[in-house]
């Protein structure tokens, strides 16, 4: 009997000391290469277009919030690239300004994707404004004319890009 316990008592101690083997399956990390503009920054915390267009909502005129956000880029200044704009995935745009006219971006971005850090905020742009604008960006002088009262928009500046490349 003594023996019959002893035996039993190895092989539970052999059974539980046993190694099971685990299969491990790592999916690929896929690298993203960014270009930075002005102040350096990280891609992480970034909200997307559709909740940035949530946030402006709420905001009145000259509120302003710290945020980052990824969008598509709309438009950008064919004269030097001292703005852009971006969609916010609801039928409206972002105008872009850069921190102190720090920094340009470049005229053919058209369609990526970049990430912005910096202030969001919501102001009227004057008709004079809106017309500069409209002319960097290429507008007809017939679309130019057709600019005839200020215009609530959304607007931000921001002190860093990275540009999805």
């Amino acid at each position: 009997m003594k023996n019959a316990l002893i035996v039993i008592m190895l092989f539970f101690a052999a059974v539980s000391c046993k190694k099971e083997k685990k299969t491990v399956i790592e999916e690929p990390k896929v690298e993203i290469a960014y270009k930075s503009f002005g102040k350096e920054i990280i891609a992480d915390d970034a909200i997307a277009a559709k909740s940035m267009a949530t946030q402006y909502k709420t905001m009145n005129l000259g509120d302003s919030i710290n945020s980052k956000m990824i969008a598509k880029v709309d438009e950008v200044c064919q004269a030097k690239g001292c703005w852009m704009k971006l969609n916010l995935d609801n039928g409206e745009q972002v105008m872009v300004k850069f921190k102190d006219y720090g920094f340009f971006m470049p005229k053919d971005i058209k369609g990526k994707e970049v990430i912005i850090n910096g202030k969001a905020y919501v102001k009227e742009v004057s008709v004079d404004e809106q017309r500069h604008y409209a002319e960097d960006g290429g507008e007809t002088k017939e679309a130019i004319a057709a600019i005839t009262e200020p215009k609530r928009t959304y607007s931000f500046e921001a002190d860093g890009v990275l540009l999805i490349e």
